[in-house]
């Protein structure tokens, strides 16, 4: 073992000498702090909303904590694998890695996933989005009217999808048309803000709450019903914790991009992540124990103030960060597309670029906004996403350190044991999909 250290601490140097120089032209690179700062960003957002509803299904907290330690295990291996095959591939973003290290064919599978990542994505938004619209109609009828929100008569314009279809083509529409989303660099911190905020709020409310109107829900169940149920957090894990498609482009931003330097911040960073979604999902969980819906916002009154100043913070944050995911999901279709047409007509026009942005864009939000409508429990959304998550954070960096150890100077011994960890990552991300994909079915088809 101590052979096998000193060969992987050697490797890991060597990954990082075969990185090219440096461009001082490129512009400030990242710190530590710059760095674990962006990929808290990048992973703190909506997923928080389903941790107190997931560490339900577990089976208890202590369960559902201790699947989260296995997993921090794999999501922490799986940013460094990515650094490491960014080192000794020479690219910078996530798709081009994959392609570069695995070959085209799954560099493909990738690009497919990833835009698919980014649909559900989209869909999850809207999802929650609409549930925050259901709570803040019925707390203005309340106020306009003093009438419960159980009498409110419907109309066409009292339905929150109405208000939502409008925010998405008067707001959310003009924000994704452009080419470049300039917002971007004003409003990315405001998922993290409101992620934050929503935590404290919820642990606040936990202990200011009178206890006759607190669940007296234990730390764990005595007797967890199955070991399915138990795994039923995973996707919810995988949902939350999900940076690892920005981590190689953050890491190849880094000043400092030492390997040994990227697992400190990727520790650090998964570790400030493990606090925040571990106390919201405790917190929540014993507040409202069996009860628990799986947007936590939605178990709280429609007039209780902190609350309310979290659905506006998740609110807004959804409407200025859509646009951005939108982009992403939208290039990925795009580049083909305008390769084809440089191909057939020797160019690519710009009017033809501007046509095929817009119809994209517009197919987007329209496709994402009905299934929102038709899908409104996010528990499923988030259970579909769970399981292409799987993907990046698992079997694509496991594919990657698979392929890596069949050309790279390494001793045998390093070789297997390297070798056999990419495939138990792999396995376990199947085992993670096929999980996540089977308890969707489930529940789509009423069994559960």
């Amino acid at each position: 073992m101590e052979e096998l250290a000193r060969e992987s601490i050697t490797l890991l140097a060597s990954a990082s000498a075969k990185r090219p120089p440096l461009d001082a032209s490129t512009g400030p690179r990242l710190g530590s702090t710059g760095a674990v700062f962006i990929m808290l960003k990048s992973a703190l957002g909506a997923g928080l909303l389903n941790f107190p509803w997931a560490f339900e299904r577990a089976g208890g907290v202590r369960s559902a904590v201790t699947v989260e330690l296995i997993s921090l295990v794999f999501l922490v291996s799986g940013l460094i694998i990515l650094g490491y095959a960014s080192s000794i591939s020479g690219q910078c973003t996530y798709q081009a890695v994959v392609r570069e290290v695995c070959g085209p064919a799954i560099g493909q599978l990738c690009e497919i996933c990833f835009v698919f990542n980014i649909f559900m994505i989209s869909v999850a938004f809207l999802v929650i989005l609409d549930d925050q619209l259901e709570k803040l109609c019925g707390s203005l009828y309340e106020v306009l009217t003093g009438l419960p929100v159980a009498d409110m008569p419907y109309h066409v314009y009292t339905d929150q999808r109405f208000p939502l279809g409008l925010l998405c083509f008067l707001l959310i529409l003009p924000l994704s048309i452009p080419k470049e989303i300039g917002i971007q660099k004003y409003i990315s911190v405001l998922g993290t803000l409101a992620a934050t905020y929503l935590t404290i709020a919820i642990i606040v409310k936990y202990h200011t709450t009178p206890s006759v109107l607190v669940h007296a829900t234990p730390l764990y169940s005595s007797v967890i019903s199955s070991w399915f149920s138990m795994f039923n957090v995973i996707p919810t894990i995988c949902f939350g914790f999900q940076c690892h498609e920005a981590a190689i482009a953050i890491y190849s931003s880094m000043e400092n991009q030492r390997l040994s330097h990227w697992v400190f911040v990727s520790v650090v960073a998964m570790i400030i992540c493990l606090i925040i979604y571990s106390l919201t999902g405790i917190y929540g969980y014993l507040t409202f124990g069996k009860n628990v819906k799986p947007d936590i916002l939605m178990s709280y009154s429609g007039d209780d103030v902190p609350m309310l100043v979290a659905r506006l913070l998740f609110g807004v944050s959804i409407i200025t960060i859509y646009p951005i995911i939108l982009l992403l999901g939208r290039s990925v279709i795009q580049d083909p597309l305008l390769s084809w047409r440089r191909r057939r007509e020797g160019g690519a026009t710009s009017a033809f670029e501007r046509r095929s942005r817009c119809v994209l864009t517009l197919l987007w939000i329209t496709i994402t906004l009905i299934i929102a409508m038709f899908v409104p429990d996010i528990s499923k959304v988030i259970s579909v996403i769970g399981g292409i998550s799987a993907f990046f954070i698992f079997i694509f960096p496991g594919l990657c350190l698979m392929f890596a150890m069949q050309s790279q100077p390494v001793s045998w011994r390093t070789r297997v044991f390297l070798t056999v960890w990419g495939a138990v990552t792999v396995l376990c991300g199947a085992f993670t999909f096929g999980q996540s994909t089977i308890t969707t079915v489930m529940q789509v088809l009423g069994k559960i």
